[in-house]
Order: structure tokens, then C-alpha cells, then sequence
């Protein structure tokens, strides 16, 4: 049973044993009134909401390792020298971020992000880090200029690239609500309620 249940049991029982046990009341006024408390209970302790948690483990772990992969990339961009790849990274984070939030309360989204979460997102946190590395050694060799400025132009790439994901995921949802204003709008012209009319009135008044 469920903790919700297992509570209005515990109260239906009380009501019903004290009237029948303790003031001797007849057997059925005391199940009515165990009932009426029984049901008063499921109503006040109302129904359990589920959380992604309960409902998809798997997707509520990715989306936990999601987060702390973020949460990784906002402690390192501190760490990062170039004041311009601070900023691609601080919204970076804000991108994902929200894409992290968007999947939570419509978990069917996460259809849409195709390698973001398996692959996308743990290679971000990889370049980052080797970038932060390699910066910190303060090398002057070619090699390491290049893959400074290889990795600049990258950062700017994926940041670019988790902005789109994120408009993406909206996409629909905007189509959709056009759609719907679109109608709506037909419908309010339809009974009289233009623009024009509207105007009329407002000099009118």
C-alpha cells in the first residue's frame, strides 16, 4: 500500500475503534464513521504526485549525470584565462541548463537531443578540461597555439550548436501555438471582434 493509504487506514481505524471499543457503540455506526474518516483522509492527504524519478529511472540518471557535468563546466570556466571563452561557456550553461529543464517536464523532448546527453555533453566537459590544461602550461610551441585556437573556434562552435538544440526543442510548441492563435484570431474576426471595430470603439470612448 501506498503511504497515502497506509495513513487513512491508520485514521479510519481510530475513528472506528474508539466509538465500538472504547464507548461501546453499535458495531455499524462505528464502521460508518471508520469509513467517513477513511475517506476523509485520502481527500486531505490527496494523491501522491510522481516524480520523473518514479516514472523513468533510466531518463531521470541521465539527466542527474547531465547536471553534474554541468555543474563542471561552471566550476572550470573560472579557471579559463580567455575572458571570450568564459563567456561562449557561461552560455553554454545556460543552454544546457535549460534543454535540462525542458527534458524534466516534458520528458517525450528528450526524442529530440539525439547525442546531446551521450555524447555531446560529456566530450564539452573533455575539451574544457584539456583546454584548461593546456593553457595553464603556458607552452609557447605551435602545437599548442593551434590547438588553443582550434579549441577557441570549437567552443564557439558547440555554443552555437546547444543554442539550436534548445530553439529546437521550442520549435513545435511555437508552430503548434501559431496554429492556435491563428484559429483564434479567425474565430474573433469571425464574431466581430476586429481590429477595426476595436479602433471604433476605442475612439468612442
Amino acid at each position: 500500500m501506498k503511504n497515502k493509504e497506509i495513513v487513512s487506514a491508520a485514521i479510519g481505524g481510530a475513528f472506528f475503534a474508539v466509538p465500538y471499543l472504547v464507548l461501546a457503540a453499535p458495531l455499524l455506526p462505528s464502521l460508518a464513521i471508520g469509513a467517513v474518516a477513511f475517506g476523509a483522509g485520502e481527500l486531505l492527504l490527496g494523491e501522491e504526485k510522481l516524480t520523473l524519478k518514479d516514472t523513468n529511472r533510466k531518463l531521470y540518471n541521465i539527466l542527474e549525470t547531465a547536471k553534474k557535468q554541468n555543474k563542471k563546466i561552471a566550476q572550470m570556466t573560472p579557471m579559463i584565462e580567455d575572458k571570450e571563452i568564459q563567456q561562449q561557456l557561461n552560455e553554454i550553461r545556460d543552454s544546457v541548463s535549460k534543454i535540462i529543464s525542458t527534458v524534466e517536464d516534458k520528458p517525450k523532448k528528450v526524442n529530440q537531443t539525439n547525442n546531446f546527453f551521450d555524447y555531446y555533453l560529456p566530450i564539452t566537459v573533455k575539451i574544457v578540461e584539456r583546454y584548461d590544461e593546456i593553457e595553464n602550461q603556458k607552452l609557447s610551441s605551435s602545437e599548442s597555439k593551434k590547438f588553443l585556437q582550434s579549441t577557441n573556434k570549437m567552443i564557439g562552435e558547440i555554443n552555437r550548436a546547444y543554442k539550436k538544440i534548445l530553439a529546437d526543442l521550442y520549435r513545435t510548441d511555437i508552430v503548434d501555438m501559431d496554429a492556435e492563435m491563428k484559429v483564434f484570431d479567425s474565430l474573433l474576426k469571425a464574431d466581430g471582434f476586429n481590429d477595426a471595430e476595436f479602433l471604433v470603439k476605442k475612439e468612442e470612448e
